[in-house]
C-alpha cells in the first residue's frame, strides 16, 4: 500500500505532542500523531473516512480513514467539563467524510477561557499497523496542508491470550463524564500489564480494553454499568485490576449526581452588565474621544516554502535582518518608542531566533518561511510560559516577523494614513503599526485582543491616545463608518450611540478640552489644597524625554524613576559611569528639582537575560525588586554609586522596590553609607522604600522608624491585595486599587508613616486617576507622583479640594463594600464640589 498523507484538521500552529499539557497524550498513551494549537474555530477531516464516535460533549471524534487508519481528534485539553457548550458537530457516527469537510464548529474564545489548554492532539491510535515516517510540526498549518505521512507495517499475528475460563464482573461507572479519551488511555495502559486479554461491553457490544478508539464507540456515561471480561493466564487479575481502577474514579470528577458543566467564562473584561450599544474593554491608555470606526485589516504576507539554495536564502535573510536593524537604529526619538525600537534590535540579534532560522534554511526552506517559522515557534513558547506580560512580547516578535518578510517580498507596508477623527478598529495591533499612526488623525484604539501591560499600551499612553483593549469577539460587529463614543476611563466604547448622547458626549469632551487647556497653563504654579495644604505633584519618568515632558508640564521633581530602561534588552549591566551620566542627565532636566531614584526592579515579569534568574513557578512572588539587587551585591554596588554620583548631593533621593521587612532596608542603608565613606561624601542622602506588599503597608509603622520616606506603589499593591495578575486580561477588569481592601492598607500605611513623622507619597496608576485623588489626599498622602501629561490636571483638581471634606469622603469609602460603590462615593462628591 501507499504511503498515507493526513491533512491537518484545522488552522493553526503543527506541534509535537511533547507540547501537549496532559501527560496522556505527551506520554502517548493512545497513541503518537502531532497536536495544532488552533487559530480557527473548526475541525476538517484530515482523510476521506467514516466516522466511529463522536463524544456526546462534542469535543472529541474519531475516524476510520484510509487503509484503515483510525484516528482521534481531541479539541483542548479536560474540555469534556464544558458540557458541550462551546462545540457543534456537523457529522454524526456512522457517516462519511470526505477530506476537508468541517467535522465540529468550536467557539475557540470561550474555551480559551474554560480550559486549561486548546492544544488540540490528532492521534493514530492503531499505531500497531501504521508508522509515522513524515511529521509536520514546527509550522503554521491550514486545512488542506499535509501534517503526517504514514507507512503500513508488516501485519503481526496477534497472539491473543484466550486460553482459559471467560472471567467477568460488573461495575459501576462513576466518573461524571463516563469514559472518555483519558479514562479510555488509563484502561488501556492498566490492561497491558497481564497476561490476558480484556473488554469491556455495554449493552450487547464489546470493546477491547487496548483499543481506545473501540472503547470510545461503546459511549459509557456516568452512572452506566458496565461488565468487564477477561480471558488468558491473568483473566482473573485482569478483572480485578480493572474494576478496581474504573471504581477509583481514576482522577476524574466522581460525584454521584455530576455538577453542571463549569460555566463558559464570558469575555475577559465583561464583569459587569452593558446596556444595548456598549461595549466593555479593559484600560490600556486613559481618555475620551468621539470618532469614526475604521478598521485596520492587514492581510498576511505570503512567502514560498521552498528556497533557492542554502547560500542564496541565507543572504538574503542577511540582507534583510540588516535593513530591517539599520532602520530601526536609525529611527528618530526617544522615551517609550526608542525603547521598544531597541527590543526589537534585540530580538534581531538573538542567537537562537537565527539559529532556528538557519534550520530552516538548511532544510531547504525559502528565507521568509523559515524565518516565519522561527518567530512563530519563540512566540509559542512566550505564550506557553503562563505569564501575561511574557506572552505580550510574542506580539513583537510577530511584529519583527512582518517587518522582516516586508523587506524580503518587498511587500508594501501599509500607509496607515486614516481619516481625521478616526478610532481606529483592530483585532490586534503591533508596535509598529501604533508608532506609524498620526495622532492629529487616529483619536483612539479599541483592540478586540491584546493586553493592559503590552508594547501597544504603553505607546498609546505616550502618545496621547485613549485606548481599550481585550474588548472581545463583539467587536468585530462594528463596521467601518459608524460613530463611537470612546470613554476608555469608564472601560466603555458606546456603538452608533443617538443623537441625545452624542450630544451630551461632544459636551463632556468640551468641558474636558477647555479644562485641560486651563490646567496647562495653570500648571506652573505651585500645588495646594482650596484650604493653602501643599501636595507636591511629581512626575513618573522612565527617560530623558519623559523628564523634559515633566517639566513642560509642571511637575515640581519625579517621585519615581524607572532605571529598568537601562537595564533590560542588553546583554550586560550598565556600569556606575553609564549610570550616573544617565540619571545626571535627567537631574540635570529636572533643574535641581528632587529626583527619586528607584533601584533596580527585575525579575517576575522583567528579567533580564545577563542576570542568572531560574525560571520561577509564580513569578510575580519570587526573585524580584529588592530581592533581585540583595542576591546579586555588585550590580546593587553599580547602581548606588551611579546615584550617588550626581550633583548637587541629594537632589537624587534612594527608593528601594518590593520591600517587605526592615532587614532590607537595614542592608541597602549600610551600602550607601559604606560607599558615602569611600566617595567622600558627608550629607547625608535620603533612603525610602516603595510599599507594594500587604507585609510592608502592615508593618509600616515598622519600616518608617528606618525609611526616610515611604511611597505606595499602588499597581502592585492592588494585586497582592487582591490577588489578581495586573497584566492578565482574564481578571484586568476586576482589578480596582479603590477597592475598600487597599483603600484600608494605604490609610495604616500613612498612619504608621506619621509616628515617625515620615512622609507618604504614591507613585502608583492611582496617582493618575482622578477619582483616586480626593480619597489619597484624605488619607495622608502628601505627595503624588503620576504620568508626565497628568500633572496639570492633577494640579487643579487638588486646587478644588479641603483637606477636612477629603477626609470625611476617605472614611466614608473605607467602610464601604466594593470598588464600584467608591467610585460613585467619589463622583457624587465631585459633583457637590462643582456645584
Amino acid at each position: 500500500m501507499t504511503a498515507i498523507r493526513l491533512t491537518a484538521p484545522m488552522k493553526g500552529w503543527a506541534c509535537s505532542l511533547d507540547e501537549v499539557p496532559d501527560a496522556v497524550f505527551a506520554g502517548r498513551m493512545l497513541g503518537d500523531g502531532i497536536a495544532i494549537d488552533p487559530v480557527g474555530t473548526s475541525l476538517h477531516a484530515p482523510c476521506d473516512g467514516e466516522v466511529l464516535t463522536l463524544h456526546s460533549g462534542g469535543h472529541a471524534i474519531t475516524l476510520r480513514g484510509t487503509g484503515g487508519v483510525e484516528l482521534l481528534m481531541h479539541i483542548g485539553i479536560d474540555t469534556v467539563q464544558l458540557g458541550g457548550a462551546p462545540f457543534t458537530a456537523r457529522v454524526a457516527p456512522g457517516e462519511r467524510v470526505t477530506q476537508g469537510q468541517v467535522l465540529i464548529e468550536f467557539d475557540l474564545d470561550a474555551i480559551v477561557c474554560a480550559a486549561p489548554s486548546v492544544v488540540t492532539p490528532i492521534l493514530v491510535t492503531n499505531g500497531d499497523a501504521f508508522r509515522i515516517v513524515a511529521h509536520g510540526g514546527g509550522r503554521m498549518v491550514e486545512p488542506g496542508d499535509v501534517v503526517l505521512t504514514l507507512e503500513p507495517v508488516a501485519a503481526r499475528e496477534a497472539v491473543a491470550e484466550t486460553g482459559g475460563e471467560l472471567i467477568s464482573a460488573e461495575v459501576r461507572v462513576p466518573m461524571a463524564h463516563g469514559i472518555h479519551a483519558r479514562p479510555a488511555a488509563r484502561i488501556g495502559d492498566v490492561a497491558k500489564g497481564f497476561s490476558a486479554t480484556s473488554w469491556l461491553a455495554k449493552g450487547g457490544a464489546q470493546a477491547t480494553t487496548r483499543g481506545a478508539v473501540g472503547l470510545l464507540g461503546l459511549g459509557i456515561r456516568h452512572g452506566d454499568v458496565i461488565e468487564v471480561r477477561a480471558s488468558g493466564a491473568d483473566a482473573a487479575h485482569a478483572v480485578a485490576a480493572l474494576v478496581a481502577l474504573i471504581e477509583g474514579g481514576m482522577g476524574e470528577a466522581t460525584a454521584l449526581d455530576a455538577p453542571p458543566p463549569a460555566p463558559i467564562a464570558p469575555a475577559p473584561t465583561r464583569l459587569r452588565d452593558l446596556p444595548a450599544g456598549q461595549l466593555g474593554g479593559t484600560l490600556a491608555a486613559a481618555g475620551y474621544a468621539i470618532g469614526t470606526a475604521r478598521w485596520l485589516r492587514v492581510a498576511e504576507i505570503e512567502v514560498p516554502v521552498d528556497g533557492q539554495g542554502i547560500e542564496v536564502e541565507a543572504q538574503r535573510l542577511e540582507r534583510a535582518l540588516g535593513a530591517v536593524r539599520a532602520r530601526l537604529a536609525a529611527a528618530p526619538g526617544t522615551g517609550a518608542g526608542a525603547a521598544i525600537r531597541a527590543a526589537h534590535i534585540a530580538f534581531l540579534d538573538d542567537d537562537d531566533l537565527r539559529a532556528e532560522a538557519d534550520r530552516g534554511i538548511v532544510g531547504g526552506q525559502d528565507a521568509g518561511h523559515a524565518w516565519r517559522g522561527a518567530t512563530r515557534a519563540q512566540a509559542m513558547v512566550l505564550k506557553g510560559l503562563g505569564d501575561p506580560r511574557l506572552a505580550e512580547r510574542a506580539d513583537d516578535l510577530l511584529d519583527l516577523e512582518r517587518q522582516v518578510l516586508a523587506e524580503l517580498t518587498g511587500a508594501e507596508t501599509a500607509a496607515l494614513a486614516f481619516a481625521p477623527g478616526t478610532i481606529l478598529l483592530a483585532d490586534d495591533l503591533l508596535p509598529s503599526q501604533v508608532m506609524a499612526l498620526d495622532p492629529a488623525a487616529v483619536v483612539g484604539l479599541a483592540i478586540e485582543r491584546g493586553g493592559p501591560t503590552s508594547h501597544v499600551a504603553i505607546l498609546a499612553g505616550t502618545m496621547g491616545l485613549p485606548a481599550l483593549v481585550a474588548i472581545g469577539a463583539a467587536l468585530q460587529d462594528v463596521a467601518d463608518g459608524t460613530t463611537l463614543i470612546l470613554d476608555a476611563d469608564g472601560g466603555v466604547v458606546h456603538v452608533d450611540p443617538p443623537e441625545a448622547v452624542l450630544m451630551e458626549a461632544r459636551a463632556i469632551a468640551g468641558r474636558r478640552a477647555d479644562a485641560a487647556a486651563a490646567a496647562l497653563a495653570a500648571a506652573g504654579e505651585a500645588c495646594r489644597t482650596a484650604d493653602g495644604v501643599r501636595i507636591e505633584a511629581f512626575a513618573n519618568l522612565g527617560s530623558v524625554e519623559d523628564a523634559r515632558i515633566a517639566m513642560a508640564n509642571g511637575a515640581e521633581g519625579s517621585g519615581l524613576l524607572r532605571t529598568e530602561f537601562l537595564f533590560l534588552e542588553r546583554d550586560t549591566a550598565p556600569d556606575a559611569t553609564e549610570q550616573a551620566a544617565l540619571y545626571g542627565e535627567i537631574a540635570g532636566v529636572l533643574d535641581g528639582r528632587p529626583l527619586i531614584v528607584r533601584l533596580l526592579d527585575v525579575g517576575g515579569d522583567k528579567p533580564a537575560p545577563y542576570l542568572p534568574i531560574a525560571p520561577e513557578e509564580n513569578p510575580a512572588l519570587g526573585l524580584r525588586g529588592i530581592r533581585v539587587a540583595l542576591a546579586m551585591p555588585e550590580i546593587l554596588e553599580a547602581q548606588l554609586r551611579g546615584i550617588l554620583s550626581v550633583r548637587p548631593v541629594g537632589q537624587c533621593r534612594i527608593m528601594i522596590p518590593m520591600v517587605a521587612s526592615v532587614a532590607e532596608i537595614v542592608a541597602v542603608r549600610a551600602v550607601v553609607d559604606r560607599l558615602r565613606g569611600e566617595m567622600g561624601i558627608a550629607e547625608r542622602v535620603e533612603v525610602g522604600i516603595m510599599v507594594e506588599t500587604p507585609a510592608a503597608a502592615v508593618t509600616a509603622g515598622t519600616l518608617a522608624g528606618h525609611a526616610d520616606f515611604l511611597s505606595i506603589g499602588t499597581n502592585d499593591l492592588t494585586q497582592y491585595a487582591l490577588a489578581m495578575d495586573r497584566g492578565n486580561p482574564a481578571v484586568a477588569a476586576g482589578i480596582d486599587g479603590l477597592h475598600p481592601a487597599v483603600l484600608q492598607l494605604i490609610a495604616h500605611t500613612a498612619q504608621g508613616a506619621a509616628r515617625h513623622g515620615r512622609w507618604v507619597g504614591v507613585c502608583g496608576g492611582l496617582a493618575s486617576d482622578g477619582l483616586a485623588v480626593p480619597l489619597l489626599i484624605g488619607l495622608g498622602i502628601t505627595e503624588l507622583s503620576a504620568a508626565p501629561r497628568f500633572v496639570p490636571e492633577l494640579k487643579a483638581l487638588v486646587r478644588t479640594l479641603s483637606i477636612d471634606r477629603c477626609h470625611a469622603l476617605a472614611t466614608r469609602a473605607l467602610a464601604a463594600a466594593s470598588a464600584g460603590e467608591v467610585r460613585a462615593m467619589v463622583r457624587d462628591f465631585l459633583k457637590e464640589q462643582a456645584a
